[in-house]
Order: structure tokens, then C-alpha cells, then sequence
């Protein structure tokens, strides 16, 4: 082993801001989601907190779809 990191390999944790980011929005943002439930709660490795995809997949497939969209309005907010 040479003590590289390799960079192809899929992680299952996530720090906060790679957490946020996975699921396409700002840390704060995360942060609501988080209290309010929506998102999940991180896990513990010592003093660390780690998102765990596989976590992060399930409540973003429990997020509401937008069945308003229409006449191709696409915007971000």
C-alpha cells in the first residue's frame, strides 16, 4: 500500500458541507433540513460527524415532488 488515498473509491460518509452539497443545497439550508426532520441526523466516528449516503438517499427520495412546474420554468428557487 502506498499510503495514498484512492480517489475513485465510492464513500459512505460525508462530512456536513459534502453532505449538503450531495444533495444539491447550501450547509444552512442542510442544516434546516436537519432540524426539521427532513434530513437525517449524523452518525459519530470518535469526536467526528459523518453523513451516511445511504441515509441521505432515503430521505432525499422522501422529499416532496414539485408537481407545479410547468411551461418549462426551471428556475432555482
Amino acid at each position: 500500500m502506498t499510503g495514498k488515498r484512492d480517489c475513485t473509491l465510492a464513500r459512505r460518509g460525508l462530512s456536513r458541507i459534502e453532505a449538503a452539497t450531495y444533495v444539491g443545497i447550501s450547509p444552512c439550508k442542510f442544516d434546516q433540513l436537519i432540524a426539521d426532520g427532513r434530513m437525517p441526523i449524523p452518525r459519530r466516528i470518535d469526536q467526528r460527524k459523518v453523513w451516511d449516503v445511504r441515509e441521505l438517499d432515503l430521505s432525499f427520495d422522501d422529499l416532496p415532488r414539485d408537481d407545479s412546474v410547468s411551461n418549462n420554468s426551471w428556475d432555482d428557487r
